[in-house]
């Protein structure tokens, strides 16, 4: 890997940072993630390092008790970690995605109250946008806010919420009608509100509730919730920005880090199986030498190879564009498209390599074992 998904002109803090994340992984994350991840088990000590090394302030302005660091640090740091076990970036991807979106389009009252909080990792960020009913298609939510008085009572019901249970803070995207006329547009009519709860499961502030873990076949560790708001009360000055009717285009806006971050995800795991697979290669013998002294796997590695490669650069563009300034919608959905494409093939080659070794679950069925009893 030592030519591998390289990233030119990082600066000497960018290479202390990602140098730092990785021996992080090695050390703290590979050696348990399998164990966690087959018993669905929130990494809390894993989480508390990543607080004691600041990540959760990453990309927060150095005002606000951040490290200012740019979209691609963060990119290339979740890369480290998905490499590692991709629950966790998914643990820090919704809290940056909040806290980007203070940082873009918050008022000063929000900034200072949430970002010096949420750097220190003691606010936990998570967003919401889905429903039971609709996923992609932002335009058709249904759940409400109406005015009452100074403040906006909110009803309705979410989905995937991730982070849902271990958040405190929740940025939540809902229809809010007042002040825009019939017939207006209905991504015009919608707005984000910050939603401060506490963290776990049930009734979590008065009208709010977290039913749950969602039970999924994958993705381990991180919760994954509902969100049911019935009569929820939240103060006007919890509108995002402080105007309503910009809830969509700040939650699109929060969207274009996501995808970066899944592209990140996806380069990470690919990584990682690609890794895996050329030790076992150059372990494991059959005919007289190691398999990867045989064409065909040297095939199937070459291919895998270029894929990472692939992926990666199209993440890194991704991301630069970000920092610069401009849109990169188009540049970050082609990138969370190709890595997750290439990774499901990447991990597939992966399996093939190791064989039967490659399917099984035991813990004594790595590389080195695998050796000793088929040689």
């Amino acid at each position: 890997m030592a030519r591998l998904a390289q990233t030119a002109g990082l600066t000497d803090i960018q290479r202390e940072i990602l140098s730092t994340v990785r021996d992080f992984v090695d050390k703290e994350i590979l050696p348990v993630a399998t164990e966690l991840e087959h018993r669905d088990e929130y990494p809390q000590h894993i989480v508390d390092g990543l607080k004691e090394l600041g990540l959760f302030g990453l990309m927060i302005p150095e005002e606000y008790g951040g490290l200012g660091e740019s979209l691609l640090t963060y990119a290339l740091c979740v890369e480290e970690i998905a490499r590692g076990w991709m629950s966790v970036s998914g643990i820090i991807n919704t809290h940056f995605i909040v806290a980007y979106m203070l940082k873009q389009h918050g008022t000063q009252e929000q900034k200072d109250h949430f970002l010096p909080r949420m750097a220190a990792g003691d606010i936990r960020g998570a967003f919401s946008m889905s429903e039971p009913a609709l996923g992609s298609d932002v335009s058709a939510i249904s759940s409400k806010a109406v005015k009452d008085g100074d403040d906006y009572v909110l009803n309705g019901q979410k989905m995937w919420l991730t982070n849902g249970g271990t958040s405190s803070l929740v940025a939540v995207l809902v229809r809010s009608d007042e002040g825009h006329p019939e017939g207006t547009a209905p991504h015009k009519s919608m707005t984000t509100f910050l939603v401060e709860k506490e963290p776990g499961f049930g009734e979590v502030r008065p009208g709010l509730t977290i039913p749950g873990k969602i039970d999924k076949m994958g993705y381990k560790g991180v919760d994954t919730t509902e969100l049911i708001m019935d009569g929820l009360r939240i103060p006007a000055d919890r509108v995002l920005g402080g105007v309503t009717g910009r809830g969509f285009y700040q939650m699109m806006d929060g969207v274009e880090v996501g995808r970066v971050n899944v592209a990140a995800r996806g380069c990470g795991v690919a990584q990682r199986a690609f890794e895996l697979g050329v030790s076992y290669a150059q372990q494991r013998h059959t005919f007289g030498k190691p398999i990867a002294q045989h064409q065909a796997i040297q095939f199937k590695l070459a291919e895998m190879a270029t894929k990472v490669e692939a992926a990666h650069a199209m993440m890194v563009n991704a991301a630069r564009k970000k920092d610069s300034g401009e849109r990169n919608d188009l540049e970050a959905g082609m990138a969370k498209y190709l890595a997750s494409e290439y990774c499901k093939e990447v991990v597939e080659d992966a399996f093939r390599i190791h064989g039967g070794y490659g399917f099984s679950k035991s813990t004594r069925s790595n590389a080195s074992t695998a050796r000793r009893r088929c040689c």
